[in-house]
């Protein structure tokens, strides 16, 4: 297996900020494709490393012009929520989608992904470029914590797939 280590970037511009990340996941690019953008999956991938189950809900209309509404958190009055929009989808290859999500402070902003899935001889790389973010410290946050949670999830479900 060839690791790439991740590689948290930022792409700042002087009109937005962005980051850029990639992932080694073990898997072909068609399955971690599935895996982030299947409404059934997902469902399974944003809670298999919770040790209680919280809640998940979410709905998926993979089309350009489609959306994809997720609403989690560990309990209803800890909900986070987001909307994508698809932009562009080149499957398994590239995804790109607008993001307007929030948390259960009240907070939200809205984002431009490009996802891309490229295929290596034992797994995908995986690169998401996020910008549009509203200040250093959220874009750092999305960055270390969130890209990085989120790419765990999904390995951990491939990984039980793979099983």
């Amino acid at each position: 297996m060839t690791e790439q280590p991740d590689t948290p970037d930022t792409t700042d511009t002087t009109d937005t900020l962005g980051l850029r990340i990639t992932r080694f996941l073990p898997a072909t690019p068609d399955e971690v494709f599935d895996a982030y953008t299947d409404a059934d999956k997902q469902k399974i991938w944003f809670s298999i490393l919770d040790e209680k189950p919280g809640i998940v809900d979410i709905h998926v209309d993979l089309r350009v012009g489609g959306k994809q509404t997720a609403v989690w958190g560990p309990d209803a009055d800890t909900l986070f929520h987001e909307t994508q929009t698809f932009l562009e989808i080149d499957r398994p290859h590239r995804l790109v989608t607008e993001s307007t999500g929030g948390g259960p402070d009240g907070s939200a902003m809205t984002t431009h992904i490009e996802v891309t899935f490229d295929a290596q001889d034992d797994g995908c790389l995986v690169t998401v470029v996020q910008t549009g973010f509203p200040a250093v410290e959220v874009r750092d946050f999305f960055s270390q914590e969130v890209w990085n949670g989120a790419f765990a999830r999904i390995e951990a479900y491939l990984r039980a797939q793979h099983a």
